[in-house]
């Protein structure tokens, strides 16, 4: 897919973060291009952790940031950041250092974000998972940090998108069901945009109680191979 082009795979390259911030030698990849709106960026390690850009009338905000110099460096040729939005509370990843280094407020999990385009949905508030996923009606963009994945984890390589594990028995149908996005941003993998991106969404709603049998015969197998490769890494 061409640079430029929506969702388009920007390019690859041997990680450039902080020490610590992934292991030595990872790749990254910027991914998921949406023009002036932003991009993401991936690190492939078992987790496929995304991180994402989101620009609108030049102002940038980074959410769920993994640091990177060379993703990093193409986020603030956006704009100008604002504010660096943590949508689950156990992603902690290098959110509040990044934004400590630009002086930027640091969005824990918020019910608002507040001079934004983005509504704030409250999709899980339990004791140990508090998590709020982003829409952007006007670019129809949906960012949802952990309750939906397109990673193998989500779903074991049979779906294009899947409901987290331990939410497959109650997925969060009420919170988003109602979406249609043309651009489908998660925590774990790719993004999916277009018209698949809706597909995406409802499907792994829908077949998140059907497909939950599947995801656990998979499970033994895909965490034997994450760890196999974190200790060849």
């Amino acid at each position: 897919m061409p640079l430029g082009e929506v969702g388009a795979e920007v390019g690859a390259y041997g990680g450039q973060g902080t020490p610590g911030a992934y292991a030595e030698g990872v790749r990254v990849e910027l991914c998921d291009d949406r023009g002036a709106a932003g991009f993401s960026w991936i690190v492939y390690e078992p987790a496929t952790r995304a991180s994402h850009a989101l620009a609108d009338g030049g102002n940038v905000w980074l959410v769920d940031p993994v640091r990177d110099d060379v993703a990093l460096e193409r986020a603030l040729a956006l704009g100008r950041p604002v504010a660096v939005v943590q949508l689950l509370d156990r992603h902690n990843r290098d959110c509040a250092a990044i934004a400590e280094e630009l002086g930027i407020p640091h969005l824990v999990v918020p019910d608002v974000v507040r001079d934004s385009p983005f509504a704030a949905i409250a999709l899980t508030r339990r004791r140990r998972w508090h998590e709020t996923a982003l829409w952007w009606p006007e670019a129809r963009t949906l960012v949802v940090a952990e309750a939906i994945g397109t990673n193998r984890f989500f779903t074991a390589g049979r779906e294009v998108a899947g409901v987290h594990l331990l939410l497959r028995l109650a997925p969060p149908r009420g919170a988003l069901g109602g979406l249609e996005p043309e651009h489908l941003l998660v925590g774990h993998g790719r993004g999916v945009h277009g018209p698949a991106a809706a597909a995406a969404l409802q499907d792994a709603l829908n077949g998140s109680r059907s497909g939950l049998p599947r995801l656990l015969a998979h499970v033994p197998g895909l965490a034997a191979d994450a760890i196999r490769r974190r200790r060849s890494g």
